[in-house]
């Protein structure tokens, strides 16, 4: 994703519009025709294999909730948070994907993760480029953490007084949610040549998956 030269009063949805069909349609072009033996193979044999192509996509669709709703429920929604459509409460999250006696069937999961972009969506288009680069909340510096914030070029500083902290802008949020959601596609896809299937889209070769220590090992 370049960094697109905005001005502050650009609608955000100019900054990142690949929330608005682009992820939905990549996730929804790979899983396409699975059946739910391949939707639910999982593997030891590497560490990116531990979580199958659905849980994977659980984890993007709960992503966008929790980032949203959790973290920065209080700035973007201070008269209370959003209706999201009878989704569980995002604190119910616990394992970072979707309820599975609830989201099992591919097709409410991806239910899910076009509800999550669409929140997405609705942010940004009441945001500006300015406001998404003004706004900002604080997370926890952990050693993964530290490692995402080397694909990020703006948006993220350690606390001077407490390195455990890292603060964290609206714009760098978004930009991770996209390195999320490119990420886990890059497993999906390693999950399926594992399975002798073809991948079905092309990656940008960008975010947490293009850093130079990210485990690209290959079946």
């Amino acid at each position: 994703m370049a960094e697109l030269q905005l001005p502050d009063d650009a609608p955000g949805t100019a900054l990142f519009p690949e929330f608005e069909s682009r992820i939905y349609d990549m996730f929804a072009a790979e899983v396409a025709g699975l059946t739910d033996a391949q939707l639910d193979f999982e593997s030891d044999r590497w560490e990116w294999s531990g979580w199958s192509v659905r849980r994977n996509v659980s984890h993007v669709a709960s992503g966008d909730f929790r980032w949203l709703l959790m973290r920065w429920g209080d700035v973007l929604f201070p008269e209370g948070l959003p209706d999201v459509g009878g989704l569980d409460s995002p604190d119910s999250h616990a394992g970072r994907r979707l309820t599975e006696d609830r989201y099992w069937a591919m097709d409410d999961i991806l239910a899910a993760l076009r509800g999550g972009l669409d929140l997405c969506v609705s942010v940004l288009s009441r945001e500006t480029v300015g406001s998404l680069r003004s706004k900002e909340i604080t997370t926890e510096n952990t050693p993964q953490w530290r490692t995402f914030t080397l694909a990020h070029p703006t948006g993220t500083r350690t606390d001077a007084a407490d390195e455990s902290v890292c603060h964290m802008t609206l714009e760098a949020t978004f930009r991770h949610r996209w390195f999320e959601h490119t990420t886990h596609l890059y497993n999906v896809q390693r999950l399926k040549r594992a399975q002798g299937l073809a991948a079905k889209v092309e990656l940008p070769f960008e975010g947490y998956w293009a850093l130079p220590r990210w485990d690209r090992s290959e079946p």
